[in-house]
């Protein structure tokens, strides 16, 4: 694989992971206030950036060595295996009210994988 083809993967991947993720949710406020909160700063999306070269990497991996078939079931796992972790760790400390957000907000991470190995499909498979 050609580091061009590469960084062209890359390219829309990193800018999914830099648009998408800065959905966060914010611990200190009310329940009733809205706990959907746009971040953007320049480290976080550093670190998004990294991350899509990773996935990027790990795409290239898949692609060249096993073949397009069943991406989506790899990166539906690899989604589950990055969002679900650290929000279960948070699950038994929240309020039920707010359990609700940390699922909705995982299910969104694992949707970015799922999209993200859509991109990749297309762009190296």
């Amino acid at each position: 694989m050609t580091l061009g083809r590469l960084v062209g993967a890359w390219l829309p991947v990193a800018i999914l992971f830099a648009v998408a993720p800065p959905i966060g949710y914010r611990w200190d406020q009310a329940i009733a206030q809205n706990a959907v909160v746009w971040s953007f700063n320049r480290w976080e999306i550093g670190w998004r950036v990294a991350e899509a070269a990773v996935v990027t990497l790990f795409a290239a991996l898949w692609f060249d060595s096993l073949g397009a078939g069943g991406w989506w079931l790899l990166f539906f796992l690899v989604g589950l295996l990055v969002a679900f972790p650290r929000r279960l760790v948070m699950w038994q400390y929240v309020e039920p009210r707010r359990r609700r957000g940390l699922l909705a907000h995982a299910s969104l991470d694992v949707a970015r994988y799922v999209g993200a190995g859509a991109l990749l499909a297309w762009r190296l498979g």
